[in-house]
């Protein structure tokens, strides 16, 4: 269970999950009770954002972005949000149930408690340490992924297993030097992107066993444009690494 003094701000980007949202900010609270959570809406048909309007409980936020403005964006505009706020931590995760909420408690304490006992910049819900895993994927999806998080290691010098996912929670006082920056990301590249930029900054991580359930509720929006746009990026990054002449 989480104290009172360790509120936390989740961070959900939404496009079209209006359906999931009664049901997750529900588990969420469970689970955290203290938390509160911010939807970043990007102007869904569905009335997403209009849930949220709604809502009586002052623990739920919204912030209405006008058009599709992609994930990494929505995670940037998020994470902005947390730090201006004054949130001491700020967890990130998807709506469609492909991230259990029950986690949450694990990861959050994770923060002060990392490998060497001593607080950590960044604890990740991480499918590739032991203990986690995914559940319900092809065979060519396990691949891909393997495949993406490896090139981005590489390429990238990236410590940590898991580069991918979204479920992480972040300090925000590690997060204030780059977020008035510009990044080249606005998909999903930008969750190798910010740990990239924060590994240059010397900041610490920890990966904590994680369960990726397979989304059952609703389309995935990842398609092959965005995974070309992903790549780009990863190679914009790697002439940054390579070559300390470039600006990041």
């Amino acid at each position: 269970m989480i104290s009172d003094d360790q509120t936390f701000l989740v961070v959900i980007p939404t496009y079209n999950e209006r359906s999931n949202l009664p049901d997750l900010s529900g588990e969420i609270f469970i689970a955290a009770p203290t938390c509160q959570i911010l939807v970043v809406d990007d102007a869904s048909p569905d009335g997403t954002g209009k849930w949220c309007s709604a809502q009586e409980d002052p623990r739920i936020h919204l912030l209405a972005r006008q058009g599709k403005g992609g994930i990494g964006s929505a995670l940037l505009a998020g994470l902005r949000y947390a730090e201006e706020r004054g949130y001491r931590l700020v967890v990130t995760m998807d709506a469609d149930f492909s991230h259990a909420p029950a986690e949450l408690p694990r990861l959050v304490a994770a923060m002060d408690s990392g490998p060497v006992q001593s607080p950590v910049d960044v604890a990740i819900a991480s499918r590739y340490t032991k203990g986690g895993g995914v559940e319900g994927w092809s065979l060519r999806r396990r691949l891909m992924s393997r495949l993406v998080n490896l090139v981005a290691r590489w390429l990238l010098g990236l410590r940590v297993r898991d580069c991918s996912t979204g479920f992480r929670c972040y300090r925000t006082a590690a997060l204030k030097p780059l977020l008035n920056g510009d990044f080249f990301a606005c998909g999903y590249a930008f969750e190798e992107e910010i740990l990239f930029r924060l590994q240059r900054q010397d900041a610490s991580f920890d990966e904590v066993p994680s369960r990726f359930v397979n989304r059952d509720r609703g389309g995935s929006k990842l398609n092959t444009a965005e995974a070309i746009k992903a790549g780009w990026v990863l190679l914009r990054l790697a002439v940054v690494r390579f070559w300390p002449c470039s600006t990041c």
